[in-house]
C-alpha cells in the first residue's frame, strides 16, 4: 500500500480542491466546475463514470477512503466509567450521607479527656467506627451499581444507534448496476441516485436532475426550497432534504470533509459539553462562513461574553415522565418534611433528657449523638425518596426496547415506548400499513374495452399498446423496477422503488413486454423535461424526443385530474375521438366509480405530441422550443390512452389487529388521500367502519369547511364537534392530517385527554409525526424525512406491529406501577417506623445501614424483578390509562395502605410487646447497639417486604398473584438471592449491620409474619375498589418544577434562592441521573439526524429555521391516487367543465 501522497497522485484532483469546490454556489460553482472540465472532466479526474459509476473493487474503494475519507462522522466520545461514578456521586442525599458518615467516622476515633486530662472511656467506642464505615460502604455500592447500570445502558443505546445506522441505505450506481448500500460505505466518486424524501448522505455535484428542489434550511437557515439544476446551481450538501424531484449526483465530499461534517466535528466530536469562549467564537465564525449563510444576512446571536448559547429546545416529556416527575417531587417534599421533623424530635428529646432532666454538662463527645440523629434523618429522607424508581424505569424501557426490535419496532426515542401504552387514538395511513403495498393492476379500460383481468397484448390496438408500454416505462422513476424472485418460482418478484409505479411496470410485464428495453433505448439523460409528482400536480409527466422530430409527452396520475386535461381519447380499435364532457361523465360513472367501489385506486395514462408538421388532430404544431416552464400550457390538450384500476390488498392480519385495538379501548382512524369510495371499501373490510357504528367518513375538503370559522381560521371548538366520531378522512392532504392530529391532542372535551399515535411514510407526514405523542414511520416505504421525524420505525410497515407496540408500552407502564406499589409500601412503612421510633423511644428501630440495604440495595433487585415481566394478552383487554389518569390508581392505593397497615401493626407490636411475647431482652433504650429484639424487627420487616413483592406483581385487583411467576426466571431467581442475602446479613452482619444471630424459632416467626402479607393481600382484594374514595388516587398531571429545571440554564433572572430550591428538587428526585443516560442515547443517534437539530438551534435566535424546518414541502408521497383532491362525487353531480376542442 502506498503512502497517502502517492495515492492522492493517482487522482486528478485533491481533497483540498474538492473541499474548496464545495464552497462555491450557483453560477460561481458552474464556472468553477467548468475549470475542471465540467462534470465529465471531474468524473475522469476521479476515475468514475456518470453512467457506469465506480468499478467496485475493494482496493479501489479502500484507496478512496484513504485519500478522501470515509462517510462516517465520529460519534461523541462516550462517558467513561469514572465519569459516570462521579455523576452518581452528585446526588444531594448521598452527599449529605457521605458527609455525615465521615463526621461519624472521625468522631469515633476521637477520645476526649476529662478534667484530670485522662482519656474518657465511651460506651461502645470501640465499635463506633463500624456504622460510619458501613454507611460509606453502602454509598459506594449504590454509586457503583448506578454507574454500572448507566454504563451498560449507554452501551446498549449505542448498539441501538449502530442498528439504526446500519438500517439506512442509499442507492448508488456501481459497475453499471443500481444497488442499495449502507450510507457509511459511500465514497468520493460514487454516483448516487437521489429522489424526493431523501436525506442526502454526502456532498455532491448534480449530474442530472429532474425538477429537483432541496430544503437547505438545516445548513443555511433559509426556509424556502432551493431549485437545483446542472446549469445554474449544481451543488448539493449532506444533511439537506430532497423535497421534490429526482436526479443523480457525483459524490465529492464525505464524512468529516462534507460541509455538515465540518460543522458536526466542531460541535460534537470533542465530546465536551462546555467549550471555551474562544472556541465558541471560532465556531461562530466558521458557521458564518458556511456558503449561503452570509447571503441570508443572518448571524448567530452573541452573548456579552462572546459565547454561543446552546439551548435544548425539546423539553416536552412523555406521559409517564410527567406523572413520575410530579410524584417524585411530592414524595420528596413529604419525605423532607418528615426527615427534618425526625431530626428535630431526636435532638430535642436528647437535649431535654440529657441536659435538663439528667443535668449533664455539655461535652464534645455529645456531637456524635447529634451526628447520629442527622444520619437517621438523612436516612429517612433516603427511604422516602423512591431511589429505585429511575432504575426501574430505565430497566423496563431498555428491556422492552430490546424485545420490541424482535417485534419489528425499532424504537428511536425511549419515552415513545411507554407513551404508546397510553395511546387512545391511532391515525393510520392506508397504503402499506393497512394494505400490503404490493400494487397490482387488476382492471383496465383500454380502447373502449373494460377488462376485469389482464388483457392479451394482441387484443390491444398496436399503436395504443406501444403508447401504454412506453408511457409506463419512461414516465416512471428509473429507480422503480421489478427483480425476479430470489429463490426461483416459489416466491413473488421483488418490487424496488415506488410501489404504485412497480404495479404499473408489472402490468407491462404481464402484457408480455419489457419496460427495461424502452429504458435502455431512451435513458434519463435523453429526457427533455420531467414534471415530477407532487401534491399540487397529482400527476407526473415526462417529455422525450420524438422520432421524426418534435417531442412526446407522457402523463400519468389521478384519473379525474388527468382526464380533465384531455381533449382526445383513443377509442375502439385505437381510433382517435374527441373527448367530450358527456364521455367524461360516462367514464366517471361506468368505469372509475365501479373501480373505486371495488376498493381499487384508479390512474389515467395520457400523452401529447409536439410536432413541426401537424398531421393529426391531436398533435400540437411547434416552430421552435416550447416554453417548458409553462407547465399549464404544456400538460394540457392531452389524449387519453388508458385507465387502470390498481388493487392494494388488505393485509390478512389487519382486521384482527384492529379488533384487538378496539377491544383495548383504542380508536383507529384511517387518514388517506384515496377517494371516498376506495377509502370506505378498505375501512369496511378492516373493521374501522361498522354498520352499527355511528362513526362517519368525510373528505378533506368537507373536513376543512367544518373546522373553520367565519374568519376562515381553524377553531378548536369546531374540531371538537368533528373528531370524536370521525373514522375515515379521505382525500386528505398532509396539512389535513396535521390539523386532525393537533386538534385531537389539544382537545379537552371529556374526562381524559387523548394520546395520539400517527403513522406516516411521506415527506410531508413529518409535521404530523412530530406533533403526535408517538410517530410511527414506515421502515420500507418511508422516506428519510419521515423516519427522522418519527419515534418508532416499523421495520415491516405492518399495522399489527403497532398493536405489539401498544402491548409493550402498557407493559412498561404496568411494570413501573408495580414497582411503585412495592416501593411506596416500603417507604411508608420505613419512614413511619423511623419517625415513630424517634418520637417514642428516641431511636429508630431500623438503623441507617439497614434502611440503606432495604431502600437502595434491595430496590435494585426489586427493579430487576418487576421491570422484566413479560406482557400478556390481558393487557389488551383493558382501556388505556390516557394522559390525565393518576399513576397510582385506587386499587394500588388500597394495596399500599392496606399492606402498610398490616406491616406497621406487626412492627409496632414487635417493638413494644414483642420482647415479652418472644421472651427476649428488650432493645428499647439501648442507644443504637445491636440487639436480638431489633434484629427480629428488621428481619420481619424485610420478610414482609419480600412477600409483598409477590403481591405487587398484580395491580388490577387479581387474586392469583402467582400467575405467570414461573415464566419470569429473573423474578424468582432475584427473589431467592435477596432472601439469601438477607439471611447472611442477619446471621453474619454483626456490628456493621447492627444485627444479632437469630435462632430457628425466631426465623420461623419472621417468615410467618412475612407470609401473612400474602393472606392479608387476599383480604384487601376482597374490599370493593369502588368504595375507595377517588381522592386516594395520586400522581396525575405534569410537574411545573420539571419545566423549571430545563429553564435553569437559560433563565438568568432566577434568583439564587429559587435556583437552589430547584437544584435541591433535582437532587431529591434522582430522575435526572437516568435522564442523562437517555439524553446520551439521543445525542449519539445518527449524526446526520443530529446535525440538523444542532445547527438549527445555533441559528434559533436569528433565522426562520424553527418554522422553516417544520414547514416542509407541500409534496406528499408519489402514491398518485393517495393525494387526489378532486372529489368523484362532486365530479358526478357538477359535471365539471373541461376543454373539448382540439388544437
Amino acid at each position: 500500500m502506498g503512502t497517502k501522497i502517492e495515492m492522492n497522485q493517482q487522482f486528478g484532483i485533491s481533497l483540498k480542491q474538492l473541499r474548496e469546490l464545495m464552497e462555491f454556489r450557483s453560477l460561481e460553482a458552474v464556472k468553477k466546475i467548468k475549470e475542471y472540465g465540467g462534470i465529465d472532466g471531474l468524473c475522469k479526474k476521479l476515475y468514475t463514470s456518470p453512467i457506469e459509476g465506480l468499478q467496485e473493487s475493494q482496493t479501489n474503494l479502500q484507496n478512496r477512503r484513504e485519500v478522501f475519507g470515509s462517510n462516517v462522522i465520529p460519534p461523541k466520545k462516550p462517558k467513561t466509567f469514572l465519569q459516570l461514578i462521579w455523576e452518581a456521586l452528585q446526588d444531594a442525599t448521598l452527599i449529605i450521607l457521605e458527609i455525615a458518615a465521615l463526621v461519624s467516622l472521625i468522631l469515633s476515633f476521637y477520645q476526649p479527656k476529662n478534667s484530670e486530662n485522662m482519656p474518657v472511656e465511651i460506651e461502645d467506642s470501640k465499635h463506633g467506627w463500624i456504622e460510619g464505615c458501613a454507611i460509606l460502604l453502602s454509598v459506594i455500592v449504590v454509586v457503583f451499581v448506578t454507574a454500572c447500570n448507566d454504563y451498560s445502558k449507554e452501551k446498549q443505546f449505542r448498539g441501538l444507534q449502530n442498528k439504526i445506522e446500519s438500517e439506512r441505505k442509499f442507492a448508488v450506481i456501481r459497475h453499471g448496476e443500481t444497488k442499495q448500500i449502507p450510507v457509511g460505505e459511500i465514497v468520493v466518486g460514487d454516483i448516487c441516485q437521489i429522489k424526493y424524501g431523501d436525506l442526502l448522505p454526502a456532498d455532491g455535484i448534480l449530474v442530472q436532475g429532474n425538477d429537483l428542489k432541496i430544503d437547505e434550511s438545516s445548513l443555511t437557515g433559509e426556509s424556502d426550497h432551493v431549485k437545483k439544476n446542472e446549469l445554474f446551481d449544481p451543488i448539493v450538501l449532506s444533511g439537506t432534504h430532497v423535497m421534490e424531484g429526482s436526479g443523480k449526483i457525483l459524490v465529492t465530499a464525505v464524512g468529516i470533509n462534507s460541509q455538515s461534517g465540518i460543522i458536526m466535528t466542531l460541535l460534537g466530536a470533542t465530546g465536551e459539553e462546555k467549550k471555551k469562549c474562544s472556541e465558541n467564537a471560532s465556531l461562530k465564525n466558521k458557521i458564518n462562513e458556511i456558503p449561503g449563510h452570509e447571503k441570508n444576512g443572518r448571524n448567530i446571536e452573541e452573548k456579552k461574553d462572546d459565547c454561543i448559547e446552546i439551548v435544548e429546545s425539546d423539553t416536552q416529556k412523555s406521559v409517564l415522565q410527567g406523572k413520575l416527575t410530579k410524584l417524585a417531587i411530592q414524595i420528596g417534599y413529604a419525605g423532607s418534611a418528615l426527615a427534618i421533623l425526625t431530626v428535630i424530635i431526636l435532638i430535642v428529646n436528647f437535649s431535654v433528657k440529657t441536659f435538663i432532666i439528667d443535668g449533664m454538662i455539655w461535652h464534645i463527645t455529645y456531637i456524635n449523638e447529634y451526628v447520629r440523629f442527622i444520619i437517621i434523618g438523612v436516612t429517612v429522607l433516603v427511604v422516602a425518596v423512591p431511589e429505585g424508581l429511575p432504575l426501574a424505569v430505565t430497566l423496563s424501557l431498555a428491556y422492552s426496547v430490546k424485545k420490541m426490535m424482535h417485534d419489528n419496532n425499532l424504537v428511536r426515542h425511549l419515552d415513545a415506548c411507554e407513551t404508546m401504552g397510553n395511546a387512545t387514538t391511532i391515525c393510520s395511513d392506508k397504503t402499506g400499513t393497512l394494505t400490503t403495498n404490493r400494487m397490482t393492476v387488476v382492471q383496465s379500460y383500454i380502447a373502449s374495452n373494460y377488462y376485469k383481468n389482464t388483457p392479451q397484448f394482441s387484443s390491444i390496438p398496436p399503436e395504443v399498446g406501444k403508447l401504454i408500454v412506453q408511457g409506463i416505462a419512461l414516465n416512471s422513476a428509473y429507480t422503480s423496477r421489478i427483480l425476479p424472485p430470489e429463490d426461483g418460482k416459489s416466491s413473488l418478484p421483488t418490487h424496488i422503488g415506488n410501489k404504485t409505479e412497480c404495479g404499473l411496470l408489472a402490468f407491462v410485464l404481464a402484457l408480455g413486454k419489457s419496460y427495461q428495453a424502452c429504458r435502455e433505448e431512451i435513458t434519463e439523460e435523453m429526457f427533455t423535461k420531467v414534471y415530477t409528482f407532487n401534491s399540487i400536480r397529482k400527476s407526473m409527466s415526462t417529455v422525450i424526443p420524438r422520432e421524426g422530430g418534435g417531442y412526446l409527452l407522457y402523463t400519468k396520475g389521478a384519473s379525474e385530474i388527468v382526464l380533465k386535461k384531455c381533449t382526445f381519447i383513443r377509442g375502439e380499435n385505437g381510433e382517435l375521438q374527441k373527448f367530450t364532457n358527456q364521455m367524461y361523465k360516462e367514464i366517471l360513472n361506468n368505469i372509475i366509480m365501479p373501480m373505486a367501489e371495488d376498493g381499487l385506486r384508479t390512474l389515467s395514462l395520457a400523452y401529447r405530441e409536439f410536432v413541426p408538421n401537424k398531421t393529426q388532430a391531436n398533435q400540437t404544431r411547434i416552430s421552435g422550443e416550447p416554453d417548458w416552464d409553462d407547465e399549464n400550457a404544456i400538460v394540457s390538450n392531452l389524449t387519453a390512452i388508458a385507465i387502470v384500476g390498481i388493487e392494494d390488498p388488505l393485509r390478512p392480519e389487519v382486521p384482527e389487529a384492529i379488533r384487538t385495538c378496539q377491544k383495548a379501548g383504542i380508536t383507529v382512524r384511517m387518514v388517506t388521500g384515496d377517494n371516498i369510495n376506495t377509502a370506505r371499501s378498505i375501512a369496511t373490510k378492516c373493521g374501522i367502519l361498522k354498520p352499527d357504528d355511528d362513526g362517519f367518513i368525510i373528505e378533506g375538503k368537507e373536513f376543512n369547511s367544518r373546522i373553520r370559522n367565519e374568519q376562515d381560521e381553524i377553531d378548536q371548538k369546531l374540531i371538537d364537534k368533528v373528531w370524536p366520531k370521525l373514522r375515515v378522512l379521505a382525500r386528505s392532504s398532509p396539512s389535513d392530517k396535521y390539523t386532525l392530529v393537533k386538534g385531537i391532542i389539544d382537545s379537552e372535551i371529556g374526562n381524559k385527554r387523548e394520546v395520539v399515535a400517527v403513522t406516516g411514510d411521506g415527506t410531508n407526514d413529518g409535521p404530523a409525526l412530530k406533533k403526535a405523542d408517538v410517530g410511527f414511520a414506515m421502515g420500507i416505504a418511508g422516506t428519510d424525512v419521515a423516519k427522522e421525524a418519527s419515534d418508532i420505525i416499523l421495520t415491516d410497515d405492518n399495522f399489527s406491529s403497532i398493536v405489539k407496540a401498544v402491548m409493550w408500552g402498557r407493559n412498561v407502564y404496568d411494570s413501573i406501577a408495580k414497582f411503585l406499589q412495592f416501593q411506596l409500601t416500603v417507604n411508608v412503612v420505613a419512614v413511619t417506623i423511623a419517625f415513630t421510633g424517634a418520637c417514642a423511644i428516641r431511636d429508630s428501630p431500623l438503623k441507617a445501614v439497614q434502611m440503606l440495604w432495604v431502600n437502595l440495595i434491595m430496590d435494585t433487585m426489586a427493579s430487576l424483578c418487576l421491570a422484566t415481566e413479560l406482557p400478556g394478552k390481558e393487557l389488551l383487554l383493558r382501556k388505556p390509562y390516557g394522559r390525565t389518569k393518576p399513576l397510582i390508581s385506587r386499587t394500588m392505593a388500597k394495596n399500599i395502605i392496606g399492606q402498610s397497615i398490616y406491616q406497621l401493626t406487626i412492627v409496632f407490636s414487635l417493638l413494644f410487646v414483642g420482647d415479652v411475647y418472644l421472651d427476649i431482652p428488650s432493645g428499647r433504650g439501648e442507644g443504637g447497639t445491636a440487639s436480638v429484639h431489633f434484629t427480629i424487627i428488621f428481619n420481619t420487616f424485610v420478610m414482609m417486604t419480600m412477600f409483598n413483592e409477590i403481591n405487587s406483581r398484580k395491580i388490577h385487583g387479581e387474586r392469583n398473584v402467582l400467575e405467570g411467576l414461573i415464566r419470569n426466571p429473573v423474578f424468582y431467581s432475584m427473589w431467592i438471592m435477596t432472601v439469601l442475602a438477607q439471611a447472611f446479613i442477619v446471621q453474619y452482619g454483626g456490628e456493621a449491620f447492627s444485627t444479632k444471630e437469630l435462632t430457628l424459632d425466631q426465623w420461623m416467626w419472621c417468615i410467618l409474619f412475612g407470609f401473612g402479607t400474602l393472606l392479608w393481600g387476599q383480604l384487601i382484594t376482597s374490599i370493593p375498589t369502588r368504595k375507595i374514595p377517588k381522592k386516594w388516587q395520586w400522581g396525575s398531571g405534569v410537574s411545573e418544577e420539571y419545566s423549571d429545571l430545563h429553564k435553569l440554564n437559560t433563565d438568568s433572572e432566577i434568583g439564587g434562592k429559587r435556583r437552589a430550591h430547584i437544584l435541591w428538587i433535582r437532587g431529591l428526585t434522582r430522575l435526572q441521573t437516568q435522564i442523562r443516560v437517555i439524553n446520551a442515547f439521543h445525542q449519539a443517534l445518527d449524526a446526520r439526524y443530529c446535525r440538523t437539530q444542532t445547527v438549527t438551534t445555533l441559528r434559533k435566535q436569528t433565522s426562520n429555521t424553527s418554522s422553516g424546518n417544520k414547514r416542509l414541502s407541500r409534496m406528499s408521497s408519489i402514491e398518485y391516487a393517495d393525494s387526489t383532491p378532486d372529489e368523484l362525487e362532486n365530479a358526478r353531480s357538477e359535471g365539471t367543465n373541461h376543454a373539448v376542442s382540439a388544437v
